[in-house]
């Protein structure tokens, strides 16, 4: 299946430059449709009020974190379909092992580069 380089991309981090950094790599691979969120309850409030096609958001954030943003999107029957990739600085095992029964998509541990985000999203949009 071909990835939808114009799909619409939220960014969910409260660092600023983190978002910056992954935006412009998401750029740089191809894709075109990006927003991005400050926190989780920002993020959910965005998904809720528009329509989104992948969701990459930061694991420790104040307000929301990454995690309960995952579950409240898996309990929303209207965004649970949505591919999530968690990025994080978080890579002990129990970490991984609750997103992912969380129904986290992909998971990536910060420091990361641009082949790792790309491979990480093409492995989400293939398993599809």
């Amino acid at each position: 299946m071909a990835i939808d380089y114009n799909m619409k991309i939220l960014i969910v981090d409260d660092f600023s430059t983190m978002r910056r950094i992954e935006k412009n790599i998401l750029k740089h691979i191809g894709y075109t449709n990006i927003d991005e969120a400050g926190d989780g309850s920002e993020a959910l409030q965005k998904l809720r009020a528009k329509k989104y096609d992948f969701i990459i958001s930061d694991w420790n954030m104040p307000i929301m974190e990454g995690i309960e943003l995952l579950r409240a999107v898996r309990a929303d029957e209207s965004l649970k379909h949505l591919p999530f990739l968690m990025v994080t600085a978080e890579a002990e095992k129990a970490s991984v092992l609750l997103a992912i029964k969380e129904g986290v998509s992909n998971y990536i541990v910060k420091p990361f580069t641009e082949d790792v985000i790309k491979a990480k999203i093409e492995q989400i949009f293939n398993k599809k």
